[in-house]
């Protein structure tokens, strides 16, 4: 009787440590150092601008994979490899350029309680390509989401060899053609892995990697936009993370229904918002590089790549470990 109540009792509280394990660790994995390493090679010369479905996407998604397979993170289970296709004819659209076939690429690590409950971070990895003969490297745009998601899967990674994996599945998306019209996300809620209604959010990072006149003398800020619109909880539990782990500002200027850029429609999280899906975006507004030439990784602020993509995991973390899904309680509007 006393071993066994002896047992029961370690059992508990190993139960109840592993319950209330805390991201900082995994967190603090996220690293300036490593996301400088990718962004320069993503935003390199030799990725042509990665224009929609041309060799140097094709390119940076070879070596998206290869980050992935070395972290240890494999494809979703359900596919057969890291591409989802999109055919040129879904992005045809009338007086826009004529764009080749493309791909979604995908990485997954499985939920270890629910896994059939599946958190989306997402981020497009195309830009605009060439233009007379200048490389528009969109280190910025969207160079640094693209990377962001590569350590945020690390720093989940880790967490899944200590034996603190998440308990609902995480879908790391990095979707093409947004630039010619959000095409990639569309195309994913048109013909999704997993059912849509087991998705329970998306956080979709666009643009985390520098700073805009605004804040031109603080760059320990973030727009955020979006986390309202249809569910008070990932509102919640996006302020929550950031008051207990990153302090960041939390601006949301763009989150205004009024906004007259209607930034809220103009990234990829929108695609799951209007199927219903909670969905945050992450944003740092735009500065004089945007969509130029000049919007190159010696311009990024490594350390706020770095704290952003650190709100992003740690946002991620409680959706994925959390009782509870993130309720919808609210309209979209």
């Amino acid at each position: 009787m006393k071993k066994m109540f002896v047992s029961g009792f370690l059992l508990s509280l190993f139960m109840v440590s592993c319950s209330s394990v805390k991201p900082t660790k995994y967190m603090e994995a996220i690293s300036a150092a490593d996301l400088k390493t990718n962004l320069y090679v993503i935003a390199g010369d030799e990725m042509e601008g990665r224009n929609t479905g041309e060799p140097g996407q094709k390119k940076a998604g070879k070596y998206l994979i290869a980050q992935y397979e070395k972290i240890g993170v494999s494809y979703p289970k359900g596919a057969t490899d890291f591409y989802q296709k999109v055919p040129a004819e879904f992005m045809s659209r009338a007086f826009s350029p004529k764009l080749n076939d493309s791909e979604n690429i995908w990485a997954f690590i499985e939920g270890s309680e629910k896994p059939d409950e599946i958190l989306i971070i997402s981020a497009h990895y195309d830009h605009v390509g060439m233009k007379n003969g200048q490389v528009f490297n969109g280190a910025d745009d969207d160079g640094s989401g693209t990377v962001a998601l590569l350590e945020i899967a690390k720093a989940f990674m880790l967490a899944k060899k200590d034996g603190h994996g998440p308990k609902r599945s995480i879908l790391f998306l990095h979707v093409t053609g947004e630039e010619h019209g959000l095409h990639g996300s569309r195309y994913y809620v048109e013909h999704p892995l997993f059912p849509l209604k087991n998705t329970i959010a998306d956080l979709n990072i666009d643009m985390i990697g520098r700073r805009d006149d605004k804040h031109k003398d603080n760059g320990n800020y973030v727009y955020l936009i979006g986390s309202d619109r249809l569910s008070t909880d990932l509102h919640k539990i996006s302020e929550n993370a950031n008051s207990e782990y990153t302090k960041l500002l939390l601006d949301y200027k763009y989150n205004d229904r009024n906004d007259p850029e209607r930034i809220y429609y103009r990234s990829d999280h929108y695609n799951f918002a209007k199927n219903g899906i909670p969905s945050l975006f992450y944003f740092n507004g735009v500065h004089e590089d945007y969509h130029k030439a000049t919007d190159t990784p010696d311009k990024i602020e490594y350390d706020l790549l770095q704290k952003r993509a650190q709100l992003v995991f740690v946002t991620a973390w409680e959706l994925a470990n959390r009782k509870e899904r993130p309720v919808i309680d609210r309209d979209g509007k």
